[in-house]
């Protein structure tokens, strides 16, 4: 896919989801780009791996049903191509109806795409503003020494704390114990590995999730976490039955030992193809390390576990999208730059690849001498869209990162059962996506007239 393109350099700065999904479109496109990203020289406290794209958190992208938000978000980037959900899709390992992925194989199959697609890579930590356009997508652990000097663009920071899952050696989980199943029996009957507990045994955990000792934010700092992302422990501090009714819901599960519902339940997910890594699904926390292994083997069939990675907590850092960007996703007050990932206020993986895929349409618009035509309000693409440059903001409202949620949608017209809204949103976004995508293949682009960014 080549356009009539500029001779300009596009600078991205930031080999994550957003700055290689980013990076592969543009250079697709035909325009010349060079990557830069600190690693492996430099790493932030959550990254291990050398290749783009590394997953830090979960190796989970969420659900895959056509029906929900995400789902619609997947599909939509399936049908623009993209290099993230390629990739994903090309080393899916089981998972119910989510897609999950063996994470070292998508970073590897990630970083060949990149490379493949004529990106100059360049492994160099980024402290100041780079002249000519440039896409900043370095992701929410913007090292201290960037995010200073992009202190006079952006103003003042915004930040919110997030946490990261363990993930336990297959070999190590007692099989007498764990039993395959999914809930309701979603995907394959066998996709996730289940930790059943008691009543006492579940209770007794949560107590000490309370009590175990966590790592400390700094003292000028306020301890705000994402709510979709919310460590453990925080949500056992909110009552007794959180857990049971969140990440360790029992619902749709029957123990083989027992034929019953247990009162909980702990649910490990594949991390790679060959079953030698599990993560615990929503078990985010900030607990200390130690804390970790003692409180964690209270699980039963986790009493021997060998842990692969311990769980941390990393702060976030945002800027305020709105504010800030213009309706073609540059910064208002220095055109030249962008803004893209969970840097400009998406929170998750894929979100991240839609904002970073959404920028390049923008920016490669304006190198082209087009108009930006944004994707239409009622698709998942376009919910994003309309998240980062406020239009789904109420009025008044603190601008907080998210995932792609129904909420950022416009609303459905008249009145529908619950159950029937997720399809309604779902046909209707599929349909003006299509004419959308159908608009952009036949290239009905108007030409860019002076000072114009964006069509809607």
């Amino acid at each position: 896919m080549t356009s009539s393109v500029s001779s300009e350099l596009v600078t991205v700065v930031g080999a994550g989801l957003a700055g290689t999904e980013c990076a592969y479109q543009l250079a697709r496109r035909g325009h010349r780009v060079v990557l830069l990203d600190q690693k492996p020289k430099a790493r932030s406290p959550a990254h291990h791996s050398d290749a783009l794209a590394e997953l830090v958190c979960s190796n989970s992208f969420r659900s895959d049903n056509p029906h929900s938000a995400i789902g619609m978000l997947h599909r939509e980037l399936r049908e623009l191509d993209s290099l993230i959900l390629g990739c994903a899709d090309a080393h899916r390992v089981p998972a119910g109806d989510a897609l999950a992925v063996d994470r070292e194989r998508f970073s590897k199959e990630v970083t060949a795409r990149v490379q493949a697609a004529g990106v100059e890579l360049v492994c160099e930590e980024v402290d100041r503003l780079p002249s000519g356009t440039t896409v900043f997508a370095t992701g929410p652990l913007t090292s201290e020494a960037l995010t200073s000097a992009l202190g006079t663009l952006v103003g003042s920071k915004l930040y919110f704390y997030d946490a990261i899952a363990p993930i336990v050696s297959g070999d190590s989980v007692d099989l007498s114990v764990a039993f395959r199943a999914s809930r309701y029996g979603k995907g394959g009957s066998d996709d996730y590995l289940n930790l059943p507990m008691t009543k006492l045994e579940y209770l007794a955990f949560v107590g000490e999730l309370r009590t175990g000792a966590k790592v400390v934010p700094h003292a000028f700092e306020e301890p705000k976490y994402f709510e979709g992302c919310l460590p453990i422990e925080v949500m056992a501090e909110r009552g007794d039955d959180v857990l049971a009714y969140g990440p360790m819901k029992p619902v749709g599960l029957v123990d083989p030992r027992t034929g019953q519902r247990p009162y909980a339940v702990v649910q490990l997910r594949m991390e790679d193809a060959a079953g030698t890594a599990w993560n615990l699904v929503g078990f985010q926390t900030r607990l200390t390390w130690p804390e970790q292994r003692r409180i964690f083997s209270m699980i039963p069939g986790l009493q021997r576990a060998e842990w692969v990675r311990l769980g941390q907590i990393h702060r976030n850092t945002f800027i305020d999208a709105p504010r800030l960007l213009d309706v073609d996703l540059s910064v208002k007050a220095e055109p030249r730059v962008f803004f893209a990932g969970q840097i400009s206020g998406v929170e998750g993986y894929v979100e991240s690849a839609g904002s970073g895929l959404l920028v390049s349409l923008a920016l490669g618009a304006r190198l082209e001498g087009k108009a930006f035509a944004a994707p239409p309000a009622t698709s998942a693409l376009g919910a994003l869209y309309r998240h980062v440059t406020g239009a789904a903001q109420l009025p008044g409202a603190a601008y907080q990162p998210t995932n792609v949620v129904f909420s950022l949608f416009p609303p459905l017209p008249g009145r529908l059962r619950k159950a029937d809204k997720r399809q309604a949103y779902a046909e209707r976004g599929q349909r003006d996506f299509a004419a959308w995508l159908e608009a952009k293949q036949h290239h009905i682009d108007a030409p860019r007239e002076a000072g114009a960014g964006v069509s809607r």
